[in-house]
């Protein structure tokens, strides 16, 4: 009973803030709004996720997640360790050590919101949203390098595939909520400066645009 009222309680707050995200003129049906359904739902379909495995098998293992940090660390968008809190301070770090998949779609949420605010303290004023057209947009007003992009979609893709049902080993997750506060900071950061410029616009080369 106790576990009915906690995903109760999940599902109505999830659809609350996606109603409340749409309601308002400024706020467009986009990524975010989505995936906030999807956590809706997700806690009354988590007892099948046991046994769930997306066409093809669809699996994350940590070293998909370790070569990302790599390629991250390598492009500069990870935040030394010592600028990120050593306590708490997103809401799907609170929730990493009873729902996974719920903490990475909440990490992935936080991405696109991060992704938004650099791209808006930068002039933009919103077009077709999503994260796929946000990393676009960064890149080609050098906002962030090619190899960023790159990581990044890779990144996203991954966290998706999760929400959406793929397996996700427990070391590869632990990893992904250990350097998304990283990379969430290291954004934040260049949203707040006052001179962003870098070099690389990415080929296209990459993974598949993130949705």
């Amino acid at each position: 009973m106790k576990h009915r009222w906690m995903r109760a309680c999940i599902t109505i707050g999830a659809v609350a803030v996606a109603a409340v995200h749409v309601v308002w003129p400024a706020l467009a049906i986009d990524g975010i709004t989505a995936l906030l359904l999807l956590v809706g739902v997700v806690p009354w379909l988590q007892p099948l996720f046991k046994s769930l495995e997306l066409p093809g098998g669809v699996k994350v293992e940590f070293q998909e997640i370790a070569t990302l940090e790599k390629r991250a660390d390598d492009a500069g968008l990870l935040a030394p360790p010592g600028a990120v809190a050593t306590q708490p301070s997103y809401s799907f770090q609170l929730v990493a050590g009873t729902d996974q998949t719920l903490a990475l779609a909440g990490l992935r949420i936080e991405l696109e919101r991060r992704l938004d605010a650099l791209a808006r303290a930068n002039g933009y004023e919103g077009g077709a949203r999503g994260i796929g057209n946000l990393l676009r947009h960064l890149n080609s007003r050098e906002l962030i390098s090619g190899a960023e992009r790159g990581v990044l979609s890779d990144l996203v893709s991954l966290l998706n595939s999760a929400v959406h049902g793929a397996q996700v080993s427990t070391d590869a997750t632990e990893r992904a909520l250990e350097i998304g506060p990283r990379i969430l900071e290291a954004l934040k950061k260049r949203a707040a400066s006052e001179n962003v410029h870098y070099l690389g616009i990415a080929d296209g080369t990459e993974g598949p645009p993130a949705a």
